[in-house]
């Protein structure tokens, strides 16, 4: 039990686990495009990584030290694309962490995470840019829509978790648990059946695999569950693209 609370303070709660998550989730789709590039991969990582700490550290005594972190990790990025890639992929990402930044910044009046409903669509637009833009030279919509629609379906139970402390209007609060997991059904469908016709055939059986141990996830979200459930499992589910592609194709 000890070490279940070690692992869970050091890897989840640190927003290391997320991090790794979408990074993972971003390398399915690197190497289905042929685009992998290790130096993407780390600045993929570390933007994810420092965007989870500054919205966990808001408001907190430690958001100095976060900020000052932020800033280092920003410097680590830039030269990290300036010296693997070009100006054009520096833009991409300068704009994909000012949607971050739009998402949760307490100094602004509004932020997304304020508007109820849109937070959601909001994640699944993000990673999706990261998928479908910034890894690759032009915009690439089917990858998009196969993101969006995945990304957006794994925050529902998210928000299922929340729905008796959220201070904002969720789907769960206003049409139910159950139509909450009906419209993240709807949508990992969506991404499936996209990715059956996009994808090269070994990346669509991952996804479809994928798909499945998703379903599972969604139907047993219930708000009474451990956090450890949601935080551990369902956010696994964005690696096991990548995890069963590697079975796939090694194994």
């Amino acid at each position: 039990m000890n070490f279940l609370k070690i692992l869970k303070k050091t890897v989840i709660d640190s927003q290391l686990y997320v991090s790794l998550m979408g990074t993972l989730f971003a390398v399915f789709f690197m190497l289905e495009q042929n685009t992998f590039r290790l130096p993407t991969v780390i600045l993929i990582f570390i933007t994810y990584f420092s965007g989870y700490l500054y919205t966990k550290y808001q408001r907190t005594k430690h958001f100095f030290k976060i900020l000052v972190l932020n800033a280092v990790a920003g410097v680590i990025c830039a030269f990290l694309i300036i010296h693997n890639h070009n100006e054009i992929r520096l833009i991409k990402w300068f704009i994909i962490v000012v949607l971050g930044l739009l998402y949760n910044s307490f100094f602004l009046d509004v932020y997304i995470r304020k508007i109820p409903f849109l937070k959601v669509f909001y994640v699944g637009l993000v990673w999706a840019l990261v998928n479908c833009w910034l890894t690759l030279h032009e915009f690439n919509l089917p990858i998009f829509l196969i993101s969006f629609f995945f990304i957006t379906a794994l925050v529902l139970p998210f928000d299922i978790r929340d729905m008796k402390s959220d201070t904002i209007k969720t789907f769960p609060m206003i049409i139910g648990v159950q139509n909450t997991k009906y419209i993240a059904y709807l949508l990992v469908f969506l991404s499936s059946i996209l990715a059956s016709f996009y994808l090269n055939l070994n990346y669509s059986i991952a996804f479809f695999l994928t798909s499945i141990v998703t379903y599972i996830f969604i139907y047993f979200a219930e708000n009474k569950r451990n956090d450890a459930y949601f935080s551990f499992g369902v956010e696994t589910c964005s690696a096991l693209p990548f995890l069963f592609l590697v079975i796939l194709e090694y194994f």
